[in-house]
């Protein structure tokens, strides 16, 4: 009966142990990236500061977006500004004109590109230490809480935008 028995608890050991072997090499998901939103992808962003000292700096960047289900790009925020906003520019009444912008929807396969003359983000009253040759991270804001953090380099005003 003793040999039994450690037949039998050797058979359970082994197959415990394989059991949890197999749970190992399991395919464990991947935790969400704090303000990384899956599916977007931004690149080819930078901060153009202004001609002037003191007038308001603009953001430009491409975004593409392959998730499941659609988003919408509701604001923005620029570290070392005081204020950010997602603007459009617009022609009304015979003239070129820009206000901000409402939420920018983007279903899944949607790109957008943030440009001179287009969309773009407004940096207001920036701090001293965002200048040419440095970055600055950027937030989009995402309808429904989430949001989505980049790096844009920093240019000189005359610099391309």
């Amino acid at each position: 009966m003793g040999t039994r028995m450690t037949k039998g608890f050797a058979a359970f050991a082994l197959a415990s142990s394989m059991m949890l072997s197999a749970c190992g090499e399991a395919e464990v998901a991947e935790a969400p990236v704090e303000g990384v939103v899956d599916g977007l992808e931004v690149t080819n962003a930078r901060l153009v500061l202004a001609p002037v000292s003191g007038n308001p700096a603009a953001v430009y960047f491409d975004v593409a977006y392959n998730g499941t289900n659609g988003i919408a790009i509701s604001g923005a925020e620029v570290a070392g500004a005081a204020n950010a906003e997602v603007h459009n520019t617009f022609e009304y009444n015979f003239e070129t004109t820009m206000n901000e912008a409402g939420p920018l929807a983007l279903p899944s396969g949607a790109s957008e590109t943030f440009e001179p003359g287009g969309k773009h983000i407004m940096a207001f009253e920036l701090d001293e230490s965002i200048t040419e040759g440095t970055s600055t991270e950027v937030t989009l804001k995402i309808s429904g809480g989430k949001r989505h953090k980049f790096d844009a380099e920093v240019r000189a005003a005359g610099e391309e935008r």
